[in-house]
């Protein structure tokens, strides 16, 4: 059976000496030659106590102790994700950042509790079921730390990377480790390095949105299609990339523009498209937003 005392029983043990806050320890050992002591054997973790098992002379003894008495191995939850059209990518796949992970924390020390895994799913949002289950170790105190292979399978946002820091990763929280990037969290040069590729990263996301937007603009002005419906008064070419006309709705943009013109408002234009029997593609007789929409577009 497990025995159980005070601890100053065990201060001439090779205990750790916060072990003498401890409660459950046992009695002395009554022998005159030294205690043969085997090193703690790890029963398990929780957030605030490690439950350990020492042997002396043969003898069992748990020893419960404060999280924070002694330095111990930093345990980490991984985190793996890929998205639908990257899953055969090199370096993101899943097989892959299994074998990133397992190899930085065997380097580095690192106990891997659990592997989670986000299988197609975008890192546009933080509403992921693999995240959630990962950050609720953190927040339990089942882990430590958060090991990813890359930045950008936990998140593309800085927005969203913000709030995990501040939630879950700021000074005297978790830890956020990171393989391709080398981030650890638990210094000032860690959180710096996260910051800047964050922001990088941000940057180039919304710099090729910025882009995007301008071929597409300079496609419509050009009178070519860009995708969705086609605007009214327009319709598709054959080519499937330029745009033709409707003479038929033609004619209403036409009518339109002279009644603006007039002076008329748009719910007037609207009354008096509907009074000639002119209607929209849905059937329906126009409304005031959609007048306003064909008359700033004009005619072809």
């Amino acid at each position: 059976m497990t025995r159980r005392g005070r601890a100053s029983d065990f201060s001439a043990l090779s205990v750790p000496r916060d072990a003498r806050h401890c409660r459950n320890l046992s009695k002395p050992v009554a022998t005159r030659a030294p205690p043969v002591v085997i090193p703690g054997t790890l029963l398990r973790r929780e957030p605030a106590v490690t439950i350990l098992v020492y042997i002396v002379n043969h003898t069992p003894y748990v020893l419960t102790m404060p999280r924070t008495a002694f330095p111990a191995r930093t345990c980490a939850v991984a985190y793996l994700r890929v998205s639908t059209d990257k899953q055969a990518d090199r370096g993101v796949s899943l097989d892959a950042q299994r074998a990133k992970v397992a190899a930085y924390a065997e380097l580095y020390d690192v106990e891997l509790v659990e592997v989670v895994v986000d299988a197609g799913v975008s890192a546009k949002s933080l509403e992921r079921p693999g995240l959630a289950c990962a950050l609720d170790m953190l927040r339990r105190g089942h882990a430590d730390a958060l090991l990813v292979v890359k930045l950008d399978r936990l998140t593309r946002s800085v927005r969203d990377l913000g709030e995990l820091v501040e939630r879950y990763f700021a000074p005297g929280k978790a830890a956020l480790l990171s393989v391709g990037e080398q981030i650890d969290t638990r210094t000032a040069a860690g959180r710096l390095v996260l910051n800047v590729l964050a922001s990088v990263s941000q940057w180039e996301r919304e710099a090729i949105g910025e882009r995007t937007a301008a071929v597409m603009q300079h496609k419509a002005t050009a009178g070519e299609f860009t995708g969705g419906e086609p605007p009214y008064g327009y319709r598709v070419a054959d080519d499937g990339v330029r745009l033709a006309t409707v003479a038929e709705e033609q004619a209403v943009l036409v009518a339109a523009c002279e009644l603006r013109a007039a002076g008329l408002s748009l719910r007037a234009v609207a009354r008096e498209l509907a009074g000639r029997g002119f209607v929209a593609r849905n059937g329906k007789p126009f409304a005031a937003v959609q007048v306003a929409r064909i008359v700033e577009r004009g005619v072809a």
